[in-house]
Formats: C-alpha cells, sequence, structure tokens
C-alpha cells in the first residue's frame, strides 16, 4: 500500500466532517451524512450546529453509522456570548446527544489581556460536558495572531480541561496554519497531558492534510494521529480524499 493511500484513508478517519452554514436544514444535513463512504472510510464525527443534533444522529444511525460522533459549537463563532448562555448551549447540546462540544473562547478578551475569563469560559464548560461529551476548545489562533497570544490560549484551554485544542472557527479571514499548529503543538506536548489537536478551516486537499499530518508526527509522534488525539475539521477535504482513493483503486 501506498503512502499516498494510507494517508488518505488516516486522513478520513481523523476528520470531524462539518456543516455550520447559515442555510443549513434537515435536507443538507442528511445530505452531509450521505456524503460518507465507508467503503472508503469513516470520519471521526460529523460536526453540525446543536438544532441538527438529533438529524445527524438519526442519519447516521439509518446508515449503520452510529459509531461515528456528532460534535456541535458553543459560543460560536464570534466568542461573545455570556458565559451563562454558552453553559445553556452545552447543556442543550448535550441533551439532544452531541457527544463533543467545540467551545469558542472569548479570545477578544483574550487580546485584551482578560485572561482569568477565557480560563473560566473553558472550565466552566468542561465541568457542564462532565464525562457525558468531550471539550474541543476553539481558540480563533487567526484572530490571535502573535505566537505569543496562541501560546496563552493553548495553555488556558489545557489548564481549563480541554479534551482537544482548536486552531479556528473557519469563520475569520485566517483559519488553520502550518504556523499556528506548530505552536500550538509543541505548547500540547510540553503539557504531558493527553490532549488533542484539531485544526479547521482551509484543510481542502489531500496535500493540506498530509502537511498537517507530517508536521503532527514531527512534534509529537506518529501515534498520535488518531481519532483520539488528532482531527481535522473539514467540509470539502472529504472529497478530495475519496478522489484519491478512487483513482488509486481503478
Amino acid at each position: 500500500m501506498t503512502n499516498n493511500i494510507q494517508n488518505a484513508m488516516l486522513a478520513v478517519s481523523l476528520m470531524d466532517l462539518t456543516s455550520l452554514n447559515t442555510d443549513d436544514s434537515q435536507a443538507s444535513i442528511n445530505a452531509l451524512v450521505n456524503s460518507i463512504d465507508p467503503k472508503l472510510g469513516t470520519p471521526a464525527a460529523v460536526c453540525v450546529f446543536s438544532e441538527f443534533v438529533d438529524d445527524a444522529k438519526i442519519a447516521l444511525a439509518n446508515r449503520l453509522l452510529s459509531h461515528v460522533k456528532v460534535a456541535t459549537v458553543t459560543n460560536f463563532p464570534t466568542g461573545d456570548a455570556p458565559l451563562n448562555e454558552v453553559l445553556n448551549e452545552t447543556l442543550i447540546a448535550i441533551e439532544r446527544g452531541a457527544d463533543e462540544i467545540d467551545l469558542v473562547i472569548p479570545y477578544k478578551a483574550l487580546i485584551k489581556g482578560e485572561a482569568d475569563t477565557v480560563l473560566e469560559y473553558v472550565s466552566e464548560s468542561k465541568k457542564a460536558c462532565g464525562s457525558r461529551a468531550k471539550l474541543k476548545v476553539i481558540i480563533e489562533s487567526g484572530e490571535l495572531k502573535t505566537p505569543a497570544l496562541i501560546a496563552q490560549a493553548t495553555e488556558l484551554a489545557i489548564q481549563g480541561g480541554a479534551d482537544f485544542v482548536k486552531t479556528s472557527t473557519g469563520k475569520v479571514a485566517v483559519n488553520a496554519t502550518l504556523e499556528a499548529t506548530e505552536i500550538m503543538l509543541k505548547v500540547i506536548k510540553k503539557s504531558s497531558k493527553p490532549v488533542g489537536f484539531k485544526a479547521a478551516g482551509g484543510v481542502k486537499t489531500s496535500v493540506d492534510a498530509n502537511a498537517y499530518m507530517q508536521l503532527t508526527t514531527e512534534i509529537i509522534g506518529h501515534d498520535y494521529l488518531a481519532p483520539e488525539t488528532f482531527r481535522f475539521g473539514a467540509s470539502s477535504l472529504l472529497n478530495d480524499v475519496y478522489k484519491v482513493l478512487n483513482e488509486t483503486q481503478q
């Protein structure tokens, strides 16, 4: 088996297949789930708005894909909601069956120097998730801009109990970059805690995915490239990776 096929198959298994659009509907979520071809590999999760968690669960069950997790977002995309609203959002999403919560930190507060605010959002959200859902913390690295702020946000996420630290919402000008990824992975490695990493926004092709997987292998090691510790947040990546796999099978 060539490296290309192995990498493409691995990329599929690490994917959070995502639809977070203002015009999402039950039909579009069904179409998202129907885009999965189990013969070519299944993603780790699908990520949808909270009101579509039920629809995603049902659509996955109908295709015998209930092992695929369902993730949703909170404080999304601006990071500006009051904490009590964010916690309410979190509890409702978990009641709807969400397995994973992707929380946007109040990153504008961090830029102003309010680190305690960020820590509170993460730690309180972690308490709300309890043992029922994983907490993935979006730091919005493209808006933080500086290596120091990206590193600080990652440290705060880990300190607050994040299961994963995620680059971006995919809704700003600069989303996942290899530069931010390197900073975040080095902070995770230094923490010696079992914290995962998620690159989101802008990872569109198998070539893109390979660059992130190679960097991760160099910093933390190949074993880290497992759904429990590494994810891609993507919408168009699945089609490209499936294309690679289909071409190699012909």
